[in-house]
């Protein structure tokens, strides 16, 4: 955006009267007069980034701010507004290794043509742990380059319609949250009108409302034949504890409930079933 005389007089009587005790506070009006002038009201830098979405080591300059003469102090202008990436940056990181370690154990345990469940690993649900829909934008964009499960819709329409020319870029599925279980009189109820409703597909139903153990000892094995009748897939949903002590306990629940095969690397894969622990993307 460029800058115009408007925008340095109000930054003027800011900094007139920032410093201690009313003092003005020292601010270059001459530079930015001179570069609206001259520049048009573009700030005379250079910036070299690296491309958005890069894998680099760590020491690897991001990116790098230059300018000659007079115009060198503008560098430290933009430093703070620059130096900003770092949260996307952390959130995508977090997501790279993530998806890193998933891919390890795929390597391990699972055939190749089940590989495509890879991209929905890590589901993003980060939007309401930011402070902004502009965060959970930025948080959410950069959890799409390692995975496609996300439920931050504000970054799955600004990555599909402002970058990506309306092709989609991520996805999600039918599920429960702990306030719709807990409007039925029963857990029970409250999953039957899920597989009802979506139970042909892919839906998840959050188990541990009131009680994960009795929920998976009492409610599964009543809505299960309903769920397998469909030919869809649940997706039985622990959301507190201990991730992988809640998780061995839901997959031995889905397998007494739905049954298992053994694929070709000798691992058992359920049947129309799975237990995934709620994910959050962001930092």
């Amino acid at each position: 955006r460029k800058w115009t005389k408007a925008d340095i007089d109000a930054a003027d009587a800011f900094y007139k009267t920032h410093a201690v005790a009313g003092r003005p506070y020292p601010f270059p009006r001459d530079l930015f007069n001179a570069f609206v002038e001259e520049n048009e009201g573009y700030f005379p830098v250079v910036i070299e980034a690296l491309p958005e979405g890069t894998v680099a080591y760590i020491h690897t300059p991001v990116f790098i701010i230059s300018a000659e003469d007079k115009y060198s102090r503008l560098c430290t202008f933009l430093e703070t507004l620059l130096t900003m990436v770092w949260y996307p940056s952390c959130v995508a990181t977090l997501s790279r290794y993530t998806r890193d370690l998933v891919e390890e154990g795929f390597n391990k345990s699972v055939d190749d043509d089940s590989r495509f469940l890879l991209e929905s690993r890590l589901h993003d649900f980060g939007f309401r742990g930011c402070t902004s829909v502009e965060q959970s934008v930025l948080g959410g964009s950069a959890h799409l380059l390692s995975f496609e499960g996300s439920d931050t819709m504000s970054a799955c329409y600004h990555c599909q319609f402002h970058l990506n020319s309306g092709r989609p870029v991520a996805t999600s599925i039918p599920a429960t949250e702990h306030s719709v279980m807990t409007a039925w009189p029963s857990e029970e109820e409250a999953i039957m009108n899920e597989i009802e409703h979506f139970g042909d597909g892919l839906f998840a139903a959050v188990m541990d409302s009131y009680d994960y153990d009795n929920a998976l000892d009492n409610v599964l094995p009543k809505v299960a034949p309903a769920a397998k009748a469909k030919g869809g897939m649940m997706v039985i949903r622990p959301d507190s504890g201990d991730p992988v002590e809640q998780v061995i306990k839901g997959l031995k629940a889905a397998e007494k409930c739905f049954g298992t095969v053994t694929n070709s690397k000798g691992f058992k894969v359920i049947q129309g079933a799975a237990v995934i622990q709620i994910g959050r993307a962001h930092v």
